[in-house]
């Protein structure tokens, strides 16, 4: 008995069936079954699941004699099925990797449950993906209880009603017993039950379907009266309800949500033949008085009760007049906001275009990091060098009120497009960021415009990335090369991050392969420093602290622990401080609620080179903050639990698994007895750091500000700081001898 049974229905996709039943063969988990179920499909596509099939036992196709469409196909390979769980995949869209192996790991988890919900994103024929916009609910929900029932979380009603973004327990199927009706919106008579009936219910935050969408648009995009179905699938829906008394409660639920369903394809364009809308709204009156729950009243003043006012008079020309008045209004409103931002917007530009006329300020530098989030990172070490090595130059830093507390004093702020921030940026003669300036900057003949990056990439960027459409998003790579046009300078840490430079962001400028400035810190501060660091974060003495930094994945939405710190902090005992530090892309409190014992929330602490040099050790998945790290020479552990999907959603330049920086942990269990056997620091640690930072800190020996400010600054092409070797570097000493942690 496999542990999976995937059936995928097929009709009329012989253009993409192969990559659907592909993305199912390749995954990394083996024990599942393959049931194609071939609905006497026209083109050709039978044949081609034929071809597919012959190369693997585990697959085998269902030819039915004819076609009986989607939701009996999909019957006739659920009386195939042996495997413990069953999940549905249409045969145009595709599992991403690792999927079958993540459902497996959460199933496992949380013992058996009746019912698993994961995550999908929209793949449209033009290379964009995006995520599912109610994603918010899965992730709330993976951070409470890990087994729950709909009545706990009913928000779960309002994710899209399919099939297929589901694993089911078989056993739990056939007991209920539930089955597909023929007919168009077949999924709704079987995805409500087997929401409600499940006694226990767990989610995996994470994108396991590519849900693709047709140039075409879906078939219940098109007009036809085959959308009365909808009225049939919920009589089924009722009718399961009148003979499971136990979810009598969820009655009021369904019947509103029935009408929104109703009165949406009623209202949208196109779906309904003309002569047959006003046959479709006495259907949905008559399925209003039909199936009201005792007792239910519209509330007329809610646009919701108004509507549903109205369907139960039947005053189907009321309806449409107040739709229509109500889409104008919203269009007014939008419009007239619309306006008001263009004007502004166009104000400001003129004003923009008019200081371009005035001579460049040679001694006006603007600075900005991190879309405007204050004095951090390589713009804000030059700007510290600057300071010291040319006090002539005046820094003025782009960025929100919010992070103003940053900014040294005397520093001027540029609130993000002001008129201050326009000025500034068509007078400055340098200007320093470690991401793109704003669309409207044109650059002018004169100014000197140096990109610092954010770190050595393991990730791919750039055009790179055209690969990858989940981890791109809407990315106009036309507008990224203009902005790459701007750059006078590319400032890169090593020989591997300039070969990806100038590879992933193809442009004229100049690499100046000087170091990461940022790091220059590490190897100023002293042990007194150090102390100092850890008193004001509270860190006890005596303990020690290991700095947890994963990066985010674009395979999901918001943060999502892939560690149990709280368990992981049990084990270590009270002389391990685990410190959290999320990616700068998710809110500072995005690491969890309420504080638990031995985990100090850092996210929102300005300074992530302070939290370095605050740490004995550093825990990390794919972030560039290791190749930093390196530099400081403290341990490094990395945990990558998700290395294949990362890396297959991503895109890597190298295999981090056969060069890392430290010891590698696979899983929580891994990275436990890393830790609490002392491996961690131990002496193949230390081996595999020392070759990491031979070749990506190189240059890293606190003088890289001082190279950049030297040669784009002061124009100096020679004299400027040798490197440090290796061997004579002294960066900031560790807190404290680096011994083994207790359980």
């Amino acid at each position: 008995m496999p542990r999976f049974s995937v059936i995928v229905p097929v009709y009329k996709v012989r253009a993409y069936l192969r990559a659907c039943l592909e993305s199912v063969l390749a995954q990394s988990y083996r024990d599942f079954e393959l049931i194609v179920v071939d609905d006497c499909s026209p083109d050709g596509s039978g044949e081609i699941a034929d071809a597919v099939a012959a190369t693997d036992p585990r697959a085998r196709v269902l030819h039915l004699p004819r076609n009986v469409g989607l939701g009996w196909a999909r019957n006739a390979g659920l009386a195939e099925a042996s495997g413990d769980y069953l999940l549905f995949l249409d045969s145009d869209d595709e599992f991403t990797p690792g999927t079958l192996a993540a459902v497996a790991a959460r199933l496992e988890r949380t013992g058996d449950p009746d019912l698993l919900v994961f995550d999908y994103e929209r793949t449209y024929w033009d290379g964009r993906a995006e995520r599912n916009n109610l994603a918010s609910i899965l992730t709330a929900a993976a951070a409470g209880p890990e087994v729950f029932t709909l009545g706990d979380r009913p928000e779960m009603l309002r994710l899209i009603m399919v099939a297929w973004n589901k694993a089911y327990r078989r056993d739990f199927i056939t007991g209920l017993p539930l089955a597909f009706p023929p007919g168009w919106y077949e999924d709704t008579p079987w995805t409500y039950p087997a929401l409600m009936a499940a006694e226990s219910i767990t989610v995996l935050d994470r994108v396991c379907v590519r849900y693709r969408q047709r140039r075409s648009g879906s078939i219940l995009c098109t007009t036809s009266r085959r959308h009365f179905d909808l009225f049939g699938q919920y009589d089924l829906l009722f009718a399961f309800l009148d003979s499971h008394p136990e979810l009598e409660r969820w009655r009021p639920v369904l019947f509103r949500r029935m009408l929104d369903h109703l009165t949406t394809v009623f209202t949208l364009p196109h779906r309904l033949p003309r002569r047959s809308r006003a046959e479709f709204f006495r259907r949905c009156r008559a399925q209003y008085a039909r199936l009201r729950p005792r007792g239910f009243r519209p509330a007329p003043v809610s646009p919701s009760g108004a509507r549903y006012l109205l369907v139960a008079l039947g005053a189907r020309r009321t309806f449409q007049t107040l739709g229509a008045l109500r889409r104008l209004r919203t269009r007014a409103v939008r419009t007239a906001a619309g306006w008001r931002a263009r004007l502004r917007t166009a104000a400001l530009h003129a004003h923009y275009l008019l200081q371009r006329r005035r001579p460049l300020d040679p001694d006006l530098a603007v600075f900005c990091a991190y879309w405007d989030r204050g004095y951090v990172c390589n713009p804000a070490a030059i700007h510290g060098a600057l300071r010291e090595l040319a006090p002539h130059i005046r820094g003025a830093w782009i960025t929100t009120a919010e992070h103003a507390h940053t900014l040294p004093p005397g520093v001027t702020r540029l609130e993000p497009e002001s008129a201050a921030y326009w000025t500034a940026l068509a007078r400055a003669g340098y200007l320093v960021s470690n991401v793109n300036l704003h669309r409207r900057y044109a650059k002018r003949p004169g100014q000197v415009h140096v990109q610092t990056h954010h770190g050595t990439p393991l990730k791919h960027m750039g055009i790179d990335l055209m690969p990858h459409p989940a981890a791109a998003g809407a990315t106009d790579f036309a507008r990224l090369l203009a902005h790459v046009d701007r750059w006078d300078y590319s400032l890169s840490a090593n020989r591997h991050a300039t070969l990806v430079w100038e590879r992933a962001y193809p442009s004229s400028y100049t690499t100046l392969e000087y170091g990461q400035p940022r790091t220059d810190v590490f190897h100023r501060a002293g042990a007194e420093e150090v102390r100092a660091l850890r008193e004001r974060l509270g860190i006890p003495p005596g303990t020690t602290a290991l700095l947890y930094a994963p990066t985010h994945r674009d395979y999901r939405r918001g943060y999502v622990p892939a560690l149990d710190l709280a368990a992981l902090a049990a084990e270590l005992g009270p002389r391990t401080v685990l410190m959290l530090r999320t990616h700068h892309r998710y809110a500072p409190a995005a690491g969890g609620s309420a504080p638990a014992a031995g985990i100090l929330d850092v996210s929102g602490h300005p300074s992530v080179e302070e939290l370095c040099l605050a740490s004995d050790g550093l825990i990390t998945d794919y972030s560039s903050l290791m190749f930093d790290y390196a530099g400081l020479d403290r341990p490094i552990v990395l945990h990558i639990p998700d290395w294949e999907v990362y890396r297959a959603t991503r895109g890597a330049y190298f295999d981090i698994t056969e060069q890392p920086p430290g010891l590698v942990a696979r899983g929580q269990d891994d990275l436990t007895d890393i830790l609490a056997t002392g491996a961690w620091c131990g002496p193949q640690s230390a081996q595999l750091r020392a070759a990491f930072r031979a070749r990506f800190c190189p240059y890293d020996d606190g003088h890289a500000a001082e190279r950049v400010v030297r040669r784009v600054f002061l124009r100096e092409t020679g004299g400027l700081p040798a490197v440090v070797p290796l061997a004579q570097r002294r960066p900031a000493p560790a807190p404290a001898a680096a011994l083994p942690v207790s359980r």
